[in-house]
Order: C-alpha cells, then sequence, then structure tokens
C-alpha cells in the first residue's frame, strides 16, 4: 500500500467521521464470529 492510498483513507476517515465507527464495530463482530464458529463445535454421538 502506497503513502497515497493510507493518506487517502486517513482523508476520507477525517471527512466521514461515522464511519470509524462503522470499521470498528464490523471489525468487532468479525473477531467474534470466529470465536463463535470455534465454539460451537460439537460432535454427535450415533445411534
Amino acid at each position: 500500500m502506497s503513502d497515497n492510498d493510507a493518506n487517502a483513507v486517513a482523508q476520507y476517515l477525517t471527512d466521514h467521521p461515522r464511519m470509524m465507527g462503522v470499521l470498528f464495530t464490523a471489525l468487532l463482530l468479525l473477531s467474534q464470529a470466529g470465536s463463535v464458529a470455534a465454539g460451537n463445535h460439537v460432535g454427535i454421538s450415533g445411534p
């Protein structure tokens, strides 16, 4: 990623401060989804 791309993202977040909250929430939910998927492994015994 070049400096121009990083500056563009920083400028976009400066212009749209609500998107910082949206991105934070999305990352939080994605990080929790992995734990839920990993913890939901239940062995099923056959008949």
